[in-house]
């Protein structure tokens, strides 16, 4: 039988955090935006209180050699807020080491113009859909 539930992407940042999920069959990871982290815990409870939630996917910023760093105790910080709010939820790390990168690739795939591409919440709320979406490829 079909479990049909969500799974939530996030790429947590000190001033803003890029917010996805995936559609209730898991197959396609959408971005839904980009808020401060207080805002993403609200809107986190909200999608948890309005439909089934699998798991919470985050994106662990390790340094380009592999290594944690101050980058990544402050993501644990996030994740141990999350764990306290939703316990029941796991919270999956996911390595993020080059999602910004491939988020702006993707903005020149699809056309977005060099302007908005500077806009910084686009590129953290596809980052946060790149994070959910290779957690979902790593599934199958």
């Amino acid at each position: 039988m079909q479990n049909y539930a969500r799974l939530i992407g996030i790429d947590v940042g000190r001033k803003r955090c890029g917010l996805a999920q995936t559609d209730l069959l898991q197959t396609i990871a959408s971005p839904l935006g980009t808020f401060s982290p207080d805002e993403i815990i609200n809107k986190i409870s909200h999608i948890v209180e309005g439909s089934p939630v699998e798991g919470i996917v985050v994106g662990w910023p390790l340094t380009p050699n592999g290594k944690e760093g101050e980058a990544t105790q402050m993501v644990q910080e996030f994740i141990n807020r999350l764990k306290n709010l939703h316990p029941d939820i796991p919270v999956f790390k996911v390595d993020e080491r080059y999602t910004s990168n491939q988020a702006l690739d993707v903005m020149i795939e699809i056309g977005v113009p060099q302007k908005k591409r500077r806009k910084k919440e686009r590129v953290d709320r596809i980052a946060a859909a790149l994070i959910l979406q290779t957690y979902l490829e790593s599934k199958h």
